[in-house]
């Protein structure tokens, strides 16, 4: 397993590389802070034990990766934008334990259009419904997803025949994660999906998809605090009535789900 001191190293000649500069910001938000780090670690050592599989869907520039692996997981992770998978290519192409795939995760296998956000491609997404929830919307000024790419396409049932049973699967692809739960057909043992105050009917949909494969119980941690809200698990009924009543300012957050 790769240092955490040469992982750092990479981060900073990526972000004094200008071929990188749209991926800079994320990469200064998203390393580098010791304490977001360690509170990261401690939320999923709840569900990674070394040796376990994760996957990481959306992966963007790999921070979940770099967590994963401090835990001595094995990772499978996934990233359609070619900007953010070179730069997941140069900090963990050469680990022997991380798989990195180029693609999108969605209900079916194929192929489909990505909207990219060339200024802030963390956001960008394969929902246009999400494109047009953050047109006008409280904190989305300025965002704008400028050109389309057709990207492929794979699903968590074929992920799972491929590459083995996760432990854990984080999924973060920006108003599409309804989608990636209708390509599961059986439980999982853990997993966490993103939401937005813009689109808070994804998370219902999540929520129910979930209730159709296992018994879940749920907690929710907001931003990227890496805090879990109720430190006790709690049912469907009772996440989907805490996301509806949260002001609009939480803005997203990431909904932990563990098979009862």
């Amino acid at each position: 397993m790769m240092s955490t001191h040469a992982i750092a190293a990479r981060v900073a000649a990526l972000r004094a590389d200008p071929a990188f500069g749209s991926l800079h910001r994320s990469l200064a938000i998203y390393y580098g802070d010791p304490d977001r780090e360690a509170a990261m670690d401690a939320l999923y050592s709840r569900f990674l034990r070394p040796g376990a599989l994760a996957f990481d869907i959306g992966a963007h520039v790999g921070d979940r990766i770099a967590s994963f692996r401090r835990l001595g997981a094995r990772v499978v992770a996934l990233e359609p934008q070619p900007g953010p998978a070179d730069v997941l290519q140069r900090l963990f192409g050469d680990d022997p334990n991380v798989t990195l795939l180029q693609s999108a995760v969605a209900a079916e296998e194929g192929r489909l259009i990505l909207h990219i956000n060339s200024a802030n491609p963390t956001v960008s997404t394969a929902s246009e419904t999400f494109v047009r929830a953050a047109e006008g919307a409280g904190g989305w000024k300025g965002q704008v997803w400028d050109r389309q790419l057709e990207v492929m396409a794979t699903t968590l049932d074929a992920l799972i025949a491929r590459h083995g049973c996760p432990a854990f699967v984080k999924i973060d692809v920006e108003g599409a994660e309804d989608a990636v739960l209708a390509g599961l057909s059986e439980p999982l043992a853990a997993l966490s999906f993103e939401f937005t105050t813009i689109q808070r009917e994804v998370a219902l949909r999540c929520l129910d998809r979930l209730s159709v494969l296992g018994l879940y119980r749920y907690d929710i941690a907001l931003g990227e605090g890496q805090r879990l809200t109720f430190g006790r698990p709690v049912s469907k009924q009772e996440m989907a009535s805490h996301i509806m009543e949260l002001p609009h300012s939480a803005n997203s957050g990431d909904v932990y789900a563990v098979l009862a």
